[in-house]
């Protein structure tokens, strides 16, 4: 055997070399992705139980929670807690679909948030109003989703200025 046909025979088995390289490589990133997608799944399913749970050992937040959210005879403070609450739900709900759309988490985690929210807490006032001020901050196509799986598509904007209005003038009725 030539020095030549040694060399060449080096350089297949390099090639070879390579390739199964790159085959591993491919392999440890396709479970590197699956690990990343387990990884965020069980952060959201966390959140989740989190809530649960704070639910039934706390009973102040649970009694908040059982507050008749669309009621127009609730307090400044209980308007403001239900408001920074449906904005937490906001918040988890950008944050689960903008990984749905990454690949990184199975939109059945985006889908049990929505169930949540078309119990009507998003139909409420204080809901329209958060979603009203918070809808600015995401693109169209996010906006346009939402608003059609919670409020059937119709715009949200016009909608709580008039139920605003409404609301005060009945809290003030009810003053009197």
């Amino acid at each position: 055997m030539l020095i030549e046909d040694l060399g060449n025979l080096g350089e297949f088995i390099g090639s070879l070399g390579v390739i199964f390289s790159l085959i591993y490589l491919g392999k440890q990133i396709q479970q590197q992705n699956v690990i990343t997608r387990a990884q965020f799944g069980h952060s959201l399913t966390q959140r989740l139980y989190e809530r649960y749970f704070q639910t039934s050992r706390d009973r102040e937040y649970a009694e908040f929670m059982a507050l008749d959210w669309s009621s127009n005879s609730l307090s400044s403070t209980d308007s403001w807690r239900i408001q920074m609450a449906i904005l937490t739900y906001l918040v988890d709900i950008f944050d689960v679909y903008d990984k749905v759309k990454a690949g990184l988490v199975d939109e059945g985690h985006l889908n049990t948030r929505m169930r949540t929210l078309k119990f009507g807490v998003m139909k409420t006032t204080n809901a329209r109003m958060v979603w009203g001020s918070w809808k600015l901050n995401r693109d169209s196509e996010f906006v346009e989703w939402f608003e059609e799986e919670i409020y059937g598509g119709e715009s949200i904007m016009e909608v709580s200025e008039n139920e605003e209005e409404q609301r005060l003038r009945d809290q003030l009725n009810t003053r009197r």
